[in-house]
């Protein structure tokens, strides 16, 4: 008998409490929501190579492309992403054979254009990243780019109110790190698609091609001008096969490229194909700049290159060369011109948003 009174009075003492007047319900849980950013392939090309955990939203990429843009990336406020690779020149580093930090050092390869590289399967000319992610942690700490370790980075973004507000609405976060901040600026990467130059309008039946182009196109496109094994148009049309070749450069090798990377002696004087869009933007060429101009390169071609060791067997007229004559080799630049997409370098999309 005792023991039920005391369950009763539990229960209306629990009832009581329960029905406060004064009690304030808590704020609704609202859930985390960003807007997809639809980015559309365009004809030929193949699928966005596009991480699970990093799929683009509007939110990601208009971060991504406001830090691309800023220079507080760099250990002393002078650089940004965008200082070594420059919009109007297909996002290379403004004709220089090689980059230079913050602190004066120089690097030792030529800036990479940055096109099309949602489509792209290995990073840096050695391909030593396998994502558009981990490449992009790089060049923040390296001591002869940007020189700022990620945690005084971190430091300054967290300390940032603005930032604060944009990470949490593109990645639901509190605190920011390297993580999220590679994420945003590979989402605005991946929206440099370039497919509108003279050539893709050509390809879409829209104009035609002077005499001197189709009769570059021609040699391109067989084995007269044996371009295109590593640089093939109807395979993907990103005008680069995404893989690591010896192309001739050199007998002895002073950067062994993919080959420091796998320890596999095979490998070494390989470099990963460049695209070639918008190649007439982006001299100097190849690995370290070494060419000035498109003619240049391909009188390299016309002349077989250099043996050695691993020289790609694609580089069939070593000691022969191709035999191009003078008017051959300049329609083979001309060309090669036809790869420009002034919508692309123009795009406001992708500019500075400062």
């Amino acid at each position: 008998m005792q023991l039920n009174k005391i369950l009763f009075l539990s229960a209306v003492i629990l009832f009581a409490t329960s029905c406060r007047k004064d009690e304030v319900p808590g704020p609704p849980v609202i859930p985390f929501v960003t807007t997809p950013y639809e980015l559309e392939r365009p004809t030929g090309f193949p699928q966005f190579n596009t991480p699970d955990d990093n799929q683009l939203t509007q939110e990601g990429v208009a971060l991504g492309r406001r830090l691309f843009y800023d220079k507080m990336l760099s250990g002393n406020f002078t650089q940004s992403c965008a200082s070594c690779h420059n919009q109007s020149l297909a996002f290379t580093d403004n004709g220089t054979q090689f980059s230079t930090g913050i602190n004066g050092d120089v690097g030792t390869r030529n800036a990479q254009a940055l096109i099309n590289m949602a489509f792209n399967l290995h990073f840096f000319w050695d391909g030593r990243q396998p994502t558009l992610e981990s490449q992009i942690i790089e060049p923040v700490p390296n001591p002869i780019e940007m020189h700022l370790q990620w945690s005084e980075a971190a430091q300054r973004l967290n300390a940032n109110s603005n930032y604060k507000e944009l990470f949490k609405k593109a990645f639901n976060v509190d605190v920011i790190d390297s993580t999220h901040v590679a994420k945003a600026i590979a989402q605005f990467i991946r929206t440099m698609i370039s497919a509108n130059s003279k050539l893709d309008k050509r390809l879409r039946n829209e104009i035609a091609l002077t005499p001197s182009e189709t009769n570059g196109f021609v040699i391109f496109n067989t084995e007269k001008g044996d371009c295109f094994h590593c640089h093939n148009i109807d395979a993907g049309r990103l005008m680069t096969d995404n893989q690591f070749h010896n192309n001739g450069l050199d007998a002895v090798f002073t950067d062994l490229g993919r080959g420091a990377i796998t320890g596999n002696p095979a490998d070494n004087g390989k470099f990963l194909t460049p695209t070639l869009r918008n190649i007439a933007l982006t001299a100097p060429y190849m690995h370290d700049g070494r060419f000035a101009t498109l003619e240049e390169v391909v009188e390299h071609y016309n002349s077989g290159g250099v043996p050695s060791e691993t020289i790609d067997p694609l580089m069939k007229h070593v000691g022969t060369g191709l035999n191009l004559t003078n008017q051959e080799k300049a329609d083979l630049v001309a060309f090669l011109r036809t790869m420009t997409d002034e919508e692309f370098i123009s795009d406001p999309r992708f500019s500075d948003p400062f």
